[in-house]
């Protein structure tokens, strides 16, 4: 979409956390509310999470595949609108939660819905139905087949990890391959067939929301995760030995914050190897993202100048080196492929050295610039509004690991509290609404806030809690949130800082 971007804005919240019946947020009519909403409140931006499916613990950054989406967002209102089930079959829908997704619960449902829908696509096809599948798997060939034939596998060793699956389909032959795709030749289609359902529901609503001038912000981790199709089907990109297991695994060393550092455990590329084909593996990945969203956020952008690599058998990450990563040799790569103007947004937080700093600005890369850092101490801090040095960056509130704005500020020091009240001009009653017209009112090119400071929600709403593998990603909010008074407030505060919709040319 060509745009004249000026100074934009917008809300953060993954699509998960819309509205549903059916246990959890997905790209029905919920979706279209927010874009709605959205749109009235004069917003321009709409950041979500990773998109990917996800496994054990439910994070959108541990996935089973890097270009996959997460079917669980299909709504099951498209498939009876589609035929492919009917309303009856919608019934009995548990009795869910709605300001909680219980994955386990949505899953078993869902799955139910979607093996219905496979059989009626299976057994009497809509020819145009039919044709749009085929078309999807011809388009997404170079991951799709992977991807599904990965599944499939999962499901037959009981969802275990690849590393303990058969010797034979850890690194299947091209003839044990093919023994396994004609035996198991329905469930692999089941697995195309839901991918093509997600993003056929998806770019439907990617489409709506840009005619109504909301531009999306995707976002995907550095890492992939250890169990995915992309490292079983390209074991050449990784740091593995001979069964698969990894040399070295990502992290992060001691700091302020964690005196062990943080283990993470993904696997760690072969940057060799990748430099090697032309970053081939990159940017199919890239090229995917940017079709379904108008920016990229990537996560742990310092990655790329230099990552953290850790022995696999240690059990901290202090024992770990710098490694260099590719630079901008594969940025270069990238703008080969898809032009020089990237619309990437850099995560820069934590300790950022001058040479990712000059990685970052040359491409012109904005940075991340989050308000409640700024005020987690006394001292002046790079992040505090009148600090900002430059227009190229994203203001936020807090992201998807931070406490919501106001349960952050409800558990801070009185002096630090005092501090904010002076800086604001407020009495703190309304803090995150206070801290959204900061953001709106920063010279950021960007600004964008979680929906639950909208909300003014407290620390119960939060998204995630970094280091616990429980609990998290489970945020929902009702449709009686979207209240007119809201998106009044919202829009004046938009136009009063100078951030108007996008728009077209």
């Amino acid at each position: 979409m060509n745009t004249l971007h000026t100074r934009l804005s917008g809300v953060l919240v993954h699509p998960t956390s819309f509205p549903s019946p059916y246990g959890i947020g997905d790209l029905g009519q919920g979706a279209y509310d927010f874009i709605d909403f959205l749109k009235a409140s004069g917003q321009s931006l709409w950041q979500v999470l990773p998109l990917g499916p996800t496994g054990f613990g439910d994070s959108p950054y541990q996935s089973f595949s890097a270009f996959a989406g997460q079917t669980l967002l299909i709504s099951p209102d498209d498939l009876v609108e589609l035929e492919l089930i009917t309303k009856d079959d919608l019934y009995p829908i548990p009795e869910f939660d709605s300001t909680k997704v219980d994955y386990g619960a949505v899953l078993n449902y869902k799955n139910s819905l979607f093996k219905k829908a496979f059989h009626t696509f299976h057994h009497t096809p809509n020819k145009f139905l039919l044709e749009e599948f085929d078309d999807f798997c011809l388009e997404n060939k170079k991951w799709l087949g992977d991807y599904a034939v990965f599944m499939a596998c999962k499901d037959a060793h009981e969802g275990r990890s690849w590393q303990e699956w058969d010797d034979e389909m850890t690194a299947p032959t091209v003839k044990v391959r093919l023994a396994f795709e004609a035996e198991y030749k329905e469930q692999i289609k089941y697995y195309k067939f839901i991918q093509f359902l997600f993003f056929r529901e998806w770019m439907k609503l990617k489409k709506y929301a840009n005619e109504a001038d909301i531009e999306i912000i995707g976002d995907i981790p550095f890492f992939v995760s250890l169990d995915s199709a992309d490292v079983w089907a390209n074991k050449e990109l990784y740091q593995l030995d001979t069964k698969g297991h990894p040399l070295q695994v990502a992290g992060v060393p001691p700091d302020y914050f964690s005196a062990t550092g943080q283990l993470w455990g993904n696997p760690l590329y072969d940057w060799k190897c990748h430099e090697a084909d032309g970053y081939s593996w990159w940017i199919d990945r890239i090229k995917m993202q940017v079709k379904l969203t108008d920016y990229l956020r990537i996560d742990h952008f310092r990655g790329f100048e230099a990552y953290w690599s850790v022995p696999a058998d240690e059990k901290t990450a202090i024992n770990g080196k710098w490694k260099k990563g590719p630079g901008k040799k594969l940025f270069q790569a990238i703008q080969k492929e898809l032009g020089e103007d990237l619309p990437i947004w850099a995560e820069d937080l934590g300790v950022i050295t001058p040479e990712v700093e000059e990685l970052r600005d040359g491409f012109a890369f904005p940075g991340m610039k989050i308000l409640q850092f700024a005020f987690e101490g006394l001292d002046e801090s790079d992040y505090h509004p009148h600090n900002l040095t430059t227009t190229n960056c994203i203001c936020y509130t807090g992201t998807h690991d931070n406490d919501t704005t106001t349960g952050w500020y409800q558990n801070l020091p009185e002096p630090q509290k005092d501090k904010i009240r002076r800086y604001c001009n407020c009495d703190g009653g309304i803090i995150s609404l206070d801290f959204i017209r900061m953001c709106m009112g920063s010279i950021a090119k960007y600004a964008i806030f979680p929906i639950q400071d909208l909300f003014m929600q407290d620390s119960s709403c939060r998204m995630n809690i970094p280091g616990s593998a429980f609990a998290n990603w489970a945020y929902r909010y009702e449709a009686s949130a979207l209240t007119q008074d809201r998106a009044n407030w919202l829009k004046s505060t938009t136009e009063l800082f100078g951030r108007g919709r996008s728009k077209s040319l």
